[in-house]
């Protein structure tokens, strides 16, 4: 995938330790068919963060009372994620530490009235990785938001993952043009224990 948007992904940079924090967005039961082939690789970006100290944030989508909190969400899906339910859980494997924040959110993106921004700030954090699901709504629009509150936003290219590989790839090079740094798990989880990344 990241050879897929090379022309556009011609800006190099890694975050640095000590200002960098890990998202992990909507990995909940309710996308476990979408996130079954990534699992893998958002399991090893965790725990290459958890042995460098980097702070992790799982997000989990979900409505208390869809009529009132809903919003175009509702109109454009029909459904949507119950509060407190099975779908609403998050995946079993990703067992997030006590120290770890878990921030609920209705809206694509996290930072969306949540206090996601206040939280990564009081850390020092400049730097996002950002993985889960899904690719072009909530983990793109997330990177979108990040990149406007002035964070340096690193998008894992195989820890993403949507409904298709046009949505996927279309995302890849719209981030790759105006808004994030497009890496492979493997890239970013080497910058982590060594600092020198393969190109």
């Amino acid at each position: 995938m990241c050879k897929s948007v090379e022309g556009y992904n011609f800006r190099q940079a890694w975050p640095v330790l000590g200002k960098t924090a890990l998202l992990v967005i909507d990995m909940q039961n309710c996308f476990a068919v979408l996130a079954g082939p990534i699992i893998n690789n958002v399991l090893s970006l965790v725990g290459a963060c958890r042995m460098r100290s980097v702070p992790i944030f799982f997000t989990r989508h979900g409505h208390r009372d869809p009529a009132k909190d809903g919003g175009m969400l509702g109109v454009w899906w029909g459904e949507l994620i119950k509060f407190d339910s099975r779908e609403w859980e998050l995946i079993e494997a990703l067992n997030p530490a006590k120290t770890e924040v878990v921030v609920d959110k209705n809206r694509y993106s996290a930072f969306f009235k949540t206090d996601l921004d206040e939280r990564l700030r009081a850390q020092g954090v400049e730097d996002l990785i950002i993985c889960g699901v899904m690719t072009n709504c909530c983990c793109e629009t997330t990177a979108r938001d990040a990149f406007v509150r002035d964070y340096r936003v690193f998008f894992v290219a195989d820890a993403t993952a949507t409904a298709n590989k046009d949505l996927h790839l279309a995302t890849l090079k719209n981030l790759a043009y105006g808004f994030a740094y497009i890496v492979s798990t493997q890239q970013m989880i080497q910058c982590l224990h060594a600092h020198e990344p393969t190109k």
